[in-house]
Order: C-alpha cells, then structure tokens, then sequence
C-alpha cells in the first residue's frame, strides 16, 4: 500500500498556528513517529505533504525523505505567485523525491484563484515534471474548476475528496454536483480519499455514511483515479491509530476486483506522481 497523503513537523505553536493546543497534532511528528505508526499498517510507501507555507518546508521534507525510504515522494511548498519562483523551482527539481506543489488554497478567498500571478507559477510545473496538490473546501469546487481549466497540461491531484461538508446519514449534493463537473477533467489525474472524517462535526461518525462517500468517489472518478492516503497525523483528531484508517479502506475495497484494489491502494498514487519501483 501506498499512503498518498501524510505530514511530518517538529510542532512549535507559532509555526502550526493551526494545530489545536492540547490536542494528538500538539508534538513532534517526525521519522521515529512516522515508523511506529507504520508498523504493521500494511504500508510501505509514502508521499508527503507540506504543511506549512514557506520555502524552508519543502527542504525539511525532502531532507527526511533521504533519511527515510519509505518517503517516495514530496509534496512541497514554494511561492507560486513570487516573480522569482522559477529559480526556487530550479532549486529543487533535481531531488528524485520532489514530486509536487501544493498550496493551501482552502484557506484564500476566491479572488486567489484568479490571480495571474498564481497562474503564472501553475504554468512552471508541467515543463519541471510537477503535478500540483488542490486543496479546497466543498463550497470551492466551482472556482477551483474554473482555476484548473486554465493549465489543461498540468497534471492536478485533488486533496480530501474536496472536504464535503460531511454529515451522517446524507451525501451532499452540492458535492457531488460539483464533483461530477470536475470529474470531466482528463488533467485531474488523481482523487485522494483522505481527510473525510475531519470534515464530520463533533461527535460520532456514521461507517454507512463514510462507505457512501467511498462508493460515490468511485463512481465519478473510477478506480484508476482514486488513491487511499492517510492525512496522518491530522487523522488522529478522530482515530485512535493510523492503522486504524488502513484497515477501514481495506475493508471499503473488499468487494473490487483485485486490479481495481491493486489500483486504489498502490498504482494510482504511483502513476499520479511518477515513483520508481522501490
């Protein structure tokens, strides 16, 4: 199995202002973390993903995935919108690990979306071998589509299912809607079923309802473009255990057939970001 989607930092409250105080996330989460949480998970290859939103992210991650093998691939940040990001780019692409850019695009307004400059910076990563991470919220699937309509040649790799605003019992179907509209992007190569449980409001989540996410991801992407990640060690804000998630989508692709499995829980995630066998 391939994890297409976990993070690593050594927690300070002013770099993760983000991270609840007190809470799983409030600690280091580095190498040894990341080995216990493996063990016995199943996984033997990772991609991670920045976290925070400066340069000095990006070679903190590629500088544990030299210590790590298991880390097949980096999802950096850099300043996509800096006139100079080209340099920084140039900077990195050599590193056999630095698979693609992210920004945390949940968190602008829709006006970021649109802005030239950001567009210009898209427009750097597919001559570089790059794919770019989205990262939006539910209500930011129609902006997002209209951004990514811009780079046909840029290969985009969806976070989260797109963070629906989860609740039991129902599938949203703004979500969906919108989903569906998305889906019709040949350049959106790849759909991370991470992330979900997160997005349920407090108290306890519905299985049904996460196996009803599970099963209408599939049915808009199909299995080729649909990859199981993690998002530890945000996950544990709502599970016990990183094995814990594993074992829930080894349970969800029980009835596919053994190359749609094989494709869910290993080949999408090596073919959206170009891995070398091991």
């Amino acid at each position: 199995m391939i994890d297409a989607h976990h993070h690593l930092w050594r927690y300070s409250p002013e770099q993760y202002g983000w991270i609840p105080p007190g809470s799983p996330l409030a600690q280091d989460r580095l190498l040894p973390e990341l080995d216990v949480a493996l063990n016995g998970s199943g996984v033997t290859g990772t991609i991670a993903v920045q976290a925070r939103q400066i340069v000095e992210e990006t070679e903190f991650l590629l500088d544990l995935a030299e210590q790590e093998p298991r880390i097949r691939g980096v999802v950096g940040w850099v300043p996509l919108v800096d006139p100079g990001v080209d340099r920084i780019l140039d900077r990195f692409t050599g590193h056999p690990a630095f698979r693609g850019v992210r920004h945390v695009l949940q968190d602008e307004p829709d006006d970021y979306f649109l802005r030239d400059d950001f567009h210009r910076g898209l427009a750097l990563l597919p001559e570089r071998g790059l794919s770019y991470d989205l990262l939006v919220f539910q209500r930011q699937i129609p902006v997002a589509t209209r951004m990514i309509d811009r780079h046909p040649e840029l290969p985009v790799i969806l976070d989260h299912i797109a963070k629906p605003e989860a609740r039991n019992g129902r599938i949203e179907k703004d979500w969906q809607r919108d989903m569906r509209e998305l889906a019709k992007r040949d350049h959106l190569i790849g759909v991370k079923f991470s992330g979900l449980l997160t997005e349920f409001p407090p108290g306890e989540i519905d299985p049904a309802t996460v196996r009803a996410y599970f099963e209408e991801t599939l049915a808009i992407f199909g299995p080729a473009r649909v990859m199981f990640g993690t998002d530890w060690p945000v996950c544990l804000l709502r599970i016990d255990a990183y094995a814990e998630w594993a074992n829930t989508i080894r349970t969800l692709v029980s009835s596919l057939s053994p190359d749609e499995q094989n494709s869910l829980l290993e080949e999408t995630a090596s073919c959206c970001y170009g891995l070398d066998s091991p």
